[in-house]
Formats: structure tokens, sequence, C-alpha cells
């Protein structure tokens, strides 16, 4: 079996529908630790697994670095995405998420620092990190910078990684090709603006959709998912009853195969430290959406998305 692709919006690139988020190699503390050598198995067995879409950040501590180092040569096989505004010299003390700047001398450093790191002489995607206003792009003259940059060669397309409340504002704008959104079952807040993305036109990574989407001991769902206040995640799952729901399916499956069946996603992007979880995101990934009848229930028993 291998995994599905979809045009990633009006890019002209085809990605898998599974991603690779290599913020899980950002190493300790941050995040969890992990020795370089084993970092480099886990990035090939990425590639030879037949994912194609790696998306990393500057403020993944070592991630581009690892990435540029283990799979540099390997750069033809991967679209490959990062991220600008990101603080180039983080307090070692400070903890996330940091503060960042998107004003052009900071993106253009941090742009030249993930293109020496990454191996590359240019990105795929330079995404803004952290959803910031447009009011503060505009007086940062953030799209001018981004522009120039692509207009040089360093980056083939601009993309957010936005949120609410300032995501409808952002697809207002017209400048972005991609779009990095938050969704899963328990987190659907976003549904609706990831159709209107693809509905201008734009490519959609869907982020969240399977790592804290499921109760796990290992995947931090008392934290809740991605912002979601404690427990909120659980709250939701267990009052959509969703355990009733899975048929045969394991509880990570299930949920992302309930991101695939989103119409709009174009990837979804999974990060993961451990060989074994990659293997089975891929698993579950080449099996790809859930029946459409199912899909249907899901939805039908969890209630509107903004719920």
């Amino acid at each position: 079996m291998t995994i599905q692709t979809r045009p990633l919006g009006r890019t002209g690139a085809d990605v898998t529908i599974l991603g690779y988020g290599a913020m899980e190699l950002r190493g300790a503390p941050r995040g969890p630790a992990i020795e370089e050598d084993e970092a480099g198995r886990v990035l090939n067995a990425v590639l030879d697994g037949g994912i194609n879409l790696v998306d990393t950040s500057p403020d993944y501590g070592r991630s581009e670095e690892l990435i540029g180092r283990y799979i540099g040569h390997r750069r033809g096989e991967y679209f490959l995405a990062s991220k600008c505004g990101c603080p180039l010299d983080p307090s070692p003390n400070a903890t996330p998420p940091f503060a960042h700047d998107y004003r052009a001398q900071n993106i253009r450093a941090g742009i030249e620092r993930s293109l020496s790191r990454l191996g590359t002489d240019t990105l795929d995607l330079l995404q803004v990190h952290m959803s910031p206003s447009r009011a503060q792009m505009e007086t940062d003259h953030t799209i001018e910078t981004l522009v120039a940059l692509r207009d040089e060669g360093k980056v083939r397309f601009i993309g957010m990684s936005g949120i609410l409340p300032h995501l409808p504002d952002h697809l207002a704008m017209g400048v972005f090709d991609v779009f990095q959104i938050p969704y899963s079952v328990v987190q659907r807040e976003h549904e609706d603006l990831v159709t209107a993305a693809v509905e201008a036109g734009a490519g959609t990574l869907i982020r969240g959709g399977a790592a804290r989407g499921a109760p796990a001991d290992d995947k931090g769902w008392q934290q809740g998912p991605l912002g979601l206040p404690e427990g909120e995640g659980e709250r939701r799952w267990e009052s959509a009853h969703i355990d009733d729901l899975l048929g045969d399916m394991g509880r990570l499956e299930f949920v992302l195969r309930f991101t695939l069946s989103h119409p709009g996603l174009s990837s979804t992007i999974v990060g993961t430290s451990k060989m074994a979880h990659l293997r089975s995101n891929i698993a579950f990934a080449e099996k790809g959406p859930l029946p459409a009848d199912v899909y249907a229930s899901v939805k039908s028993a969890l209630g509107p998305a903004s719920s």
C-alpha cells in the first residue's frame, strides 16, 4: 500500500496526506530525549515510508539541523516547509510560546539560518508562525518581506500557521498559498475555515490531527489538544460517545483517519520521535479516510463544529 497524495492548493505540488512534523526532534528538555543517530533513522524512515512532506521551524530546537544533516542529501524527495518570525536566540530559560518578531531584519536573518541548517538553497514553503494579526504584519511590512524572499528564490510559496481569531483576516488578505490550521475530532473550531481556505485556492496543512487527538498516556491528553483547557478534549470525546463509534479501530487510528476525512485537507502533519509510532501512523494513513457513512455518523454525534 502507498499513502494517497493530494494537490497542495494552487502550488502545483502533490503532497502525501500524511506529513511529518519535526517538532518532536527538538530534544530535551522541551521535547522527548532522542539521540542524533536515532533522529537520523526516523527521518530516513519517514521518506522510506512514502511521506513526501516535512514541516519544521526554528522554534523546534535542533530539528532543522537534523533534517539537513540526515536527509539533506535526499532533498529532491520531499516538500520542505519551515516558519518565520521566530526569535533567533531565545533564552535557555524561556518557555514556549516565544515572543516573535515579524520585521524584515528578523525574518531575513531567520531564513538565512534555516537554509544553512537545512542544507538547501530554497524552502518550498515559508509560513508565518504563531498567527499574528493583519495589523501587526502591516506595521512590520511582513508580507512585503515574504514576497521579496519569494522573488529572490529563497522560498517558493508563502504560508500562514493561523488560528482564530485572526485566521479569517488572513484568508481575506489573499496572499497566502498554504494555511496550517489545527483540526481533529475533538477540536473542530476551524473546520469551516479549512473549507474556506480550499475554496480560496490555498493548500491546507492540518496540525493536531493525531498527536493530541485521543486519550492516550503518551499523547498529552491531560493538557488538552492544542491549547484547549485541561480535560476539554476528553469531555468532548466522552460526551459524543466516540468509543462506541470506533468499530474495530483503535483510538489513534480512528482520530487520524477522521482528520484525513475532511474533504479540504491537503495533508496532516504528525510528529513523533519513535519509530514504532511512525510505522503505525503510516499504516493508518495508508488506509485513508474513514468510510463516508462513518464520517457522517461521527460528525452527527459530535454536533456543530463550534460547540
